[in-house]
């Protein structure tokens, strides 16, 4: 199959003040454009073959420095969009927090479904097809996704086989990289919530092959 990096979309003046979610026209602040330019600094060096991004403008802004840098389109793929929050999308996250239903959400996350919107569950369903669809198309290449902090920790969640109520326990910031193989057998976690310089070599993808072979 193929290296997934799974790249949160950086810094952006919603993070942490209220729930942007398909919300259009957010877009990366100074900071954020910062974190992307040093994002793809990181990033160069790597053997990354295809881009794929949400469509919403804080992922794609965030993919652009590294797409300039590759010389490779970006891909819109909508499955890799931000959950769906419905009608507390654009709330207050201080706010939210102070309510019942939102304490209620996020301690049985696996059963939760916001108002007008996505349930947690078809969150994770779209994604992992979505990570899986793209893999497929990448047999033994590297491939950066970009997307949002609640995707990735679904998916991570669902490839660790770790209870989906667990996972608010992973933490995933702006602008950092979580690194999966997938191939043959169980997926293998190579990075979490990584935001230091990157090296991997081509021919340790051939290493892990071997490893993996039954």
């Amino acid at each position: 199959m193929a290296l997934i990096l799974l790249i949160r979309h950086a810094a952006n003046d919603s993070l942490g003040k209220w729930l942007a979610g398909w919300t259009p026209g957010v877009h990366l602040n100074e900071k954020g454009r910062r974190q992307a330019e040093d994002l793809a600094e990181r990033l160069a060096s790597l053997p990354i073959r295809a881009i794929y991004s949400s469509p919403l403008e804080r992922a794609v802004e965030t993919a652009e420095p590294l797409a300039r840098r590759k010389g490779l389109r970006i891909e819109i793929v909508p499955e890799l969009g931000e959950v769906r929050y419905g009608a507390w999308t654009g709330k207050s996250l201080k706010r939210l927090r102070r309510q019942k239903a939102w304490q209620r959400l996020v301690s049985v996350i696996s059963r939760a479904r916001f108002q007008g919107g996505e349930a947690m569950v078809d969150l994770v369903a779209r994604a992992v097809n979505a990570v899986e669809a793209i893999a497929g198309r990448h047999p033994r290449e590297m491939v950066a996704l970009f997307t949002h902090g609640d995707l990735i920790r679904a998916v991570t969640a669902y490839y660790l086989g770790m209870p989906l109520d667990l996972y608010h326990r992973l933490m995933i910031a702006p602008a950092s990289v979580t690194i999966f193989w997938l191939a043959e057998g169980p997926p293998l976690l190579l990075r979490l919530n990584d935001t230091g310089p990157l090296q991997w070599p081509l021919e340790d993808l051939a290493v892990l092959s071997k490893g993996r072979k039954r």
